[in-house]
């Protein structure tokens, strides 16, 4: 094996990692990212970053942070994001993503409850939202901000960084952070990463350099990447897929990543950069698939071109798999021709070199994926959660069955427990749950099996997700939510009687609300609306009062968690209509079956 290839491998530490990739490849290109100002993508070394990974490590030394103190980083994902968490980690200090379109009392809740003592912010404008609610984290001593004036009501906590640099000079000599990285014990907690519990209340999972260093090297010893890669990085960081695929595993391989400017810039920055390995959940791809359809939608001759490539290109894609026999002279001729018609233009949307197309966090459907497999977009769907660093098994580019989860990885052991139970175990499986051992003892057992909640089949070595033992909503941008406690929480005001939220693989929540009848005769006269009306559950005026009265009521959740939109009734679910249980629960299927199309027109358009 390569000398370079070993000594990664054999890192003990994200830090150690790190300064293994900036001695083996120190001029090549590290990370990418677009400068507004002079209107192009600057490029940075493994060299570049390292220098400033120094001089940052140093200043937070002279602040005072020690080997296991909190740092929150509240940034979007950028160069300063990696070198805030590199700096930190050199120190033995321990990471807390964040979520940054996250609501500040969901944020002041993790600062509190991570004990967290320096935090970097991305704007200045997200420190004074925080400011008001700082009784909640006395902790907190520094605020680090990349962008923006300094705050109205100046204060010795908060800096710019330029002027935490200043005031933190680099140390002569200079502390060296290879000789602290290698001194890192593996065991050592690297990050706390919060994930939404069943309390209502975000859990912090505690991850070790072992954790996530043993699922880099698990994902590395089967996936192909290389230092000729480039990522397109446009998940959040404080998404773990992200942070371990789409960040730690880049290191590991040498390759390059370049940060999308957002989500509505992302095709432009997919033309740009034209990556060769795409990290993604299962949205992005259904937007694409969408707007392919809507492409087509109004020409019969291009329906039929995009159906038949579909169809032909799906036989190849088996066949190349192993799973049906070769295709015939003429479908192999056409499909040439088809390819270059429209295979070429579906994979010039993604930037016409994608090699890899990760996609996780929640199930891909069966209509999407396939039509993109038979197009040439190599979509590998994985399985995992932030307790497991989070990959527990994927598929791969020449062993790939799109309705699995793919196998386990190399070193991760699984097994179907009670009810079909997936359980996994593994050198990536969590330290536990911050400051929460009982539930850290019900997810984790004696003997180090993580029991997933998930429901699944193990058949010829692969998994097969097939459903959850939990009540847990799963979008479709992965995000993770109990609903019942949201249900809770919308009704605890009198005027919403029953309350159940949708959102399964859908892009945002909903809330299906049954209103008190004496309670919305008020509220109705309040809104010049008449309470008798069917129509008034339907004006714009009632749907926005009520939606902003629901965002209220669950302002404490994280802003994911947030229903986006609410369908109005004052008809209540009753025993005998089959829609709620003997104990007042309402019945989810049921009610989602009778609802169908007023759920649908919750998302029409979207």
């Amino acid at each position: 094996m390569d000398v370079a290839v070993t000594s990664i491998l054999g890192c003990g530490s994200l830090a150690e990692l790190f300064r293994a990739r900036v001695e083996i490849t120190p001029w090549r290109e590290a990370y990418r990212q677009f400068d507004a100002v002079t209107d192009s993508w600057v490029r940075y070394t493994w060299a570049d970053v390292e220098a400033r990974v120094t001089r940052w490590s140093s200043a937070l030394q002279h602040d005072g942070l020690r080997a296991g103190a909190r740092v929150g980083l509240l940034v979007a994902n950028c160069v300063e994001h990696v070198c805030m968490d590199q700096a930190a980690l050199a120190l033995g200090c321990v990471t807390v993503p964040m979520h940054v379109v996250d609501n500040p009392e969901s944020l002041a809740y993790v600062i509190a409850d991570s004990g967290m003592e320096l935090l970097f912010v991305d704007c200045v404008s997200k420190w004074e939202a925080l400011a008001a609610l700082r009784a909640q984290f006395p902790a907190l001593r520094r605020v680090i901000y990349l962008t923006g004036s300094p705050p109205s009501q100046p204060e010795p906590m908060a800096l710019s960084l330029e002027e935490w640099l200043v005031a933190h000079p680099a140390s002569a000599p200079a502390p060296d952070p290879l000789a602290r990285a290698e001194s890192l014990a593996p065991e050592s907690l690297a990050a706390i990463v919060y994930t939404s519990g069943t309390t209502g209340r975000p859990k912090g999972v505690m991850l070790s350099h072992r954790n996530i260093m043993a699922n880099v090297n698990a994902i590395l010893a089967v996936m192909p990447v290389s230092q000729e890669d480039i990522f397109l990085s446009f998940l959040p960081l404080s998404h773990t897929l992200e942070r371990t695929v789409g960040y730690y595993l880049p290191i590991a391989a040498g390759a390059a990543v370049a940060f999308s400017r957002s989500i509505p810039l992302l095709m432009s920055d997919l033309a740009a950069v034209r990556p060769t390995v795409l990290v993604s959940v299962p949205r992005i791809y259904e937007r694409a698939y969408a707007a392919i359809q809507e492409s087509v939608a109004k020409s019969p001759l291009k329906r039929w071109l995009l159906d038949t490539a579909s169809r032909l290109g799906w036989r190849r894609f088996e066949f190349r798999q192993g799973r049906a026999p070769r295709p015939g002279m003429f479908a192999k001729w056409l499909l040439a021709i088809l390819d270059e018609a429209v295979g070429a233009t579906v994979r010039a949307r993604f930037g016409g070199r994608l090699r890899c197309a990760v996609t996780g966090g929640a199930p891909i459907l069966p209509s999407v994926a396939r039509p993109f497999l038979a197009l040439g977009i190599p979509l590998l769907q994985g399985y995992g959660m932030t307790e497991s660093s989070p990959v527990i098994s994927c598929n791969i580019p020449d062993d790939n069955d799109p309705a699995s989860v793919g196998r386990p990885l190399p070193g991760i052991e699984v097994r179907i427990g009670d009810s079909d139970e997936l359980l996994a175990r593994g050198p990536n499986i969590m330290q536990g749950y911050w400051l929460r051992p009982e539930e850290t003892r019900r997810v984790v057992d004696a003997e180090g099996w993580l029991h997933t909640g998930d429901q699944a089949r193990l058949e010829n070595g692969r998994l097969y997700i097939q459903g959850r033992l939990k009540d847990i909503i799963v979008t479709s941008t992965g995000e993770k939510i109990a609903p019942g406690d949201l249900e809770a929480a919308i009704g605890t005001d009198p005027l919403f009687e029953q309350v159940m939220v949708v959102g399964e693989q859908r892009p945002y929540l909903a809330a299906l609300l049954v209103l008190n009848a004496p309670q919305w005769a008020n509220e109705a006269r309040i809104l010049g609306v008449a309470a008798d009306s069917q129509a008034s559950l339907r004006s714009p005026v009632v749907i926005e009062s009520l939606l902003a009265r629901v965002k209220h009521l669950v302002r404490e959740f994280p802003s994911y968690a947030t229903p986006r939109a609410v369908f109005l009734t004052t008809q209540p679910w009753t025993i005998g209509a089959g829609l709620i249980t003997p104990t007042l629960k309402p019945k989810r299927a049921a009610i989602e079956s009778r609802f169908a199309a007023q759920i649908a027109d919750l998302y029409r358009g979207h």
